[in-house]
């Protein structure tokens, strides 16, 4: 109530008697953290968690307990907290408000529009504004003559000379903002070319563009806009994407298929004043809808509420206004209403550049931004700090091991010179050979070693063969012919099944294979272990129960799709074409994913071999040097006992420290964070 009340009173003046207490007492109040500031402090959170994983990387491999297994899982595990990328796809149709929210909420500190926003139809060209540090300040525009070319939107982002790039000066907001205003250009087409873009269709005359008086229409000039600039939340990992209106949402399948999916939230824009219309409702069920298991990820935002201040209704009957299209526009959507926020983008963004506390709060723009940082970027850091918790368990567990494999070898050295000690040369020069001779037949394991390699390598590749890109054009090319066919394709959605059957069929046959290489090592390491007295373990087998899960939900993506609305685009050889690629780069993500995780367990798994048979050479190497120092001086073997008891020592502080250095990870990072590096470093 009071939020409304300051709201009414801001646009029409009310100033006085009870309305005036609830602005005095919204004015003194406390506004919650920016979106703004919750991700700088997302950033930080961030930084902090890659500086730990470099300290502890840095101390490992000073005290070589770092093999390359090891190094390559740290590096991945510091790339993905330190290059995490947080994308937030805003969603509406047009004239919702779009543009003038993302001013409003990432922009607001140039102290004008930097998105264009005005009236009408404004920004007709899918755009990502994120931060790159290999590439430039610059707008690149990919021109939208190249949807008349078969090449996914995936694939053109790897041909960075077919866009047209604008150099930005992030400094010069007058000069950004004009920049900007190249992704709303249009081009004027006649309705053969719209049609051979996808801006036309014959049975569908509502949604075609109105033409001239010359008989031609306006379509968009740009397919899609990638803009790079170093704003402080952009460089933090933050992207934003902005979405058109349900006709340019369609007509680019990719945008429905695979970029608005892997969004980690969708902020779903509707008009206050009409709440969900008829293609707002098309465009949550189309594209936003798809996953129910994603929609707790999806934010309802009622904009423009400014218009509904109305002088002649009291503050409660606008409020209740408010609230009836809260509970309306949740209940029609199938949402909680705690997940539908009502707003002014308008009055927020004017707001934040007057410095206006009060008309801030009654814009609600502070509650949309606090839903934001806590869902969202909550989300991320508690998804990063498990898996960082369990990447450095891992690491723990194996540096450990190596620690215990010291440990364990100089015991047994001490034991072994304990028993020469009052014995003469010959007894000593007995103990030297028979240690060459264990070392003569651990080097025959060598071989046994190397067939292992050879099968392993096999396996490997088989696994490769399932998950490579022959393979996946050869599942898909009978969904592209059937999609390929003239006319309404009604066999479509049994294409889909058959296909998504397949593909599920791969995963599992390489799950299978997996479990093979998981039961050949589980034999192959007992049998060292019981013969050699290795300490080889072998990991949990890798699960590839998430990808499956991930295929299902590309699927759904898919077959929501297919709906009867888009059976006239999907009638479009070249939308059909078009449709392929884009699943055939979402399911190639997916494989790939596969493939590196399998890789990463299997090197892991390896690791261990190769860093027991170094450190089983290494003890032989320590056992002689000690039997010749023993045998060139006489008070040489207790003097070597006492070497290799301090050794034990230092290993057991080695042991100590490693566990401090992994504890840090289970705190909060910014907790003293000075202490904490300064402290890491010292040591």
């Amino acid at each position: 109530v009071d939020l409304l009340l300051q709201g009414v009173s801001a646009n029409v003046g009310l100033r006085t008697g009870k309305t005036r207490c609830y602005i005095d007492l919204l004015a003194g109040g406390v506004v919650a953290a920016s979106f703004n500031q919750q991700f700088d402090q997302h950033g930080a959170w961030r930084r902090e968690f890659s500086l730990r994983l470099k300290l502890l990387g840095d101390w490992m491999k000073d005290h070589e307990l770092l093999d390359a297994a090891l190094q390559d899982r740290l590096q991945r595990l510091e790339t993905q907290v330190r290059a995490d990328k947080v994308m937030v796809a805003v969603v509406a149709e047009f004239s919702r408000g779009k543009s003038e929210l993302i001013n409003a909420m990432f922009f607001s500190d140039y102290g004008r529009r930097i998105m264009p926003a005005s009236a009408g139809r404004t920004t007709m060209c899918p755009t990502e504004i994120g931060y790159d540090p290999d590439v430039p300040p610059c707008l690149r525009l990919l021109p939208i003559e190249t949807r008349l070319q078969p090449q996914a939107l995936m694939e053109w982002r790897l041909v960075p000379e077919k866009w047209n790039r604008i150099d930005l000066d992030v400094t010069n907001a007058e000069q950004l903002a004009g920049a900007m205003e190249k992704v709303a250009e249009t081009l004027r087409v006649t309705p053969d070319e719209a049609r051979a873009l996808g801006f036309w269709h014959d049975d569908a005359p509502a949604d075609n563009p109105l033409p001239d008086a010359q008989g031609m229409v306006q379509v968009p000039k740009w397919r899609h806009a990638l803009i790079n600039m170093a704003h402080p939340l952009l460089k933090q990992g933050l992207v934003v994407l902005d979405t058109p209106g349900l006709n340019a949402i369609g007509a680019e399948p990719e945008l429905t298929v695979n970029l608005i999916p892997q969004a980690q939230a969708a902020v779903f824009i509707l008009a206050a004043d009409t709440g969900v219309t008829k293609s707002d409702l098309a465009i949550w069920r189309e594209h936003l809808a798809t996953q129910t298991d994603a929609v707790a990820a999806r934010i309802v935002v009622l904009n423009k509420i400014d218009t509904m201040w109305d002088a002649l209704s009291t503050p409660e009957g606008v409020l209740a206004q408010i609230d009836r299209q809260c509970a309306t526009s949740a209940e029609i959507l199938g949402v909680p209403l705690s997940q539908v926020i009502a707003v002014s983008a308008q009055k927020g963004l004017l707001a934040k550049v007057n410095g206006d506390k009060m008309l801030l709060a009654a814009s609600r723009l502070p509650v949309l931004e606090q839903a934001l940082g806590e869902g969202l970027l909550g989300q991320r850091q508690h998804i990063l700090q498990a898996a960082v918790l369990a990447g450095v368990a891992d690491l723990r567990s194996e540096a450990g091991r190596v620690i215990t494999i010291r440990r364990r070898d100089l015991a047994e050295q001490v034991q072994e010179l304990k028993g020469l000690q009052g014995k003469n040369f010959t007894v000593i020069r007995q103990m030297r050979n028979r240690i060459e001779q264990e070392q003569a037949e651990f080097g025959g394991s060598a071989t046994r070693i190397h067939a292992l390699r050879s099968v392993h390598l096999k396996m490997l590749r088989d696994v490769y063969g399932v998950l490579g890109t022959g393979a996946l054009k050869a599942e898909l090319a009978e969904l592209n012919s059937t999609l390929k066919q003239p006319g309404i394709k009604f066999g479509v959605k049994k294409a889909y099944g058959q296909t998504f059957d397949r593909l599920r069929a791969n995963l599992r046959q390489v799950q299978g294979f997996n479990t093979e290489i998981h039961s050949m090592l589980g034999g192959t390491f007992l049998q060292l272990n019981t013969e050699f007295g290795f300490s080889l373990h072998l990991p949990k087998a890798f699960d590839l129960a998430s990808h499956l899960r991930d295929l299902d939900s590309v699927e759904r993506g898919h077959v929501q799709y297919l709906s009867v609305g888009n059976s006239i685009r999907l009638a479009q050889p070249e939308f059909a074409d078009r449709l392929v690629r884009a699943l055939a780069t979402r399911v190639r993500s997916i494989f790939e994913a596969v493939q590196t995780e399998m890789e990463a367990w299997n090197k892991s798994a390896m690791a261990q071999l190769d860093v027991q048979l170094r450190e089983r050479r290494r003890n032989f190497e320590r056992r002689i040097e000690a039997i010749e120092r023993i045998q060139q001086a006489a008070g040489g073997l207790d003097e070597r006992i006492e070497e290799i008891r301090t050794q034990e020592g230092a290993f057991v502080q080695l042991d100590t420290r490693l566990n401090e250095l992994v504890a840090q990870f289970a705190r909060e990072p910014g907790h003293a964070p000075g202490e904490q590096r300064t402290h890491a470093l010292a040591h």
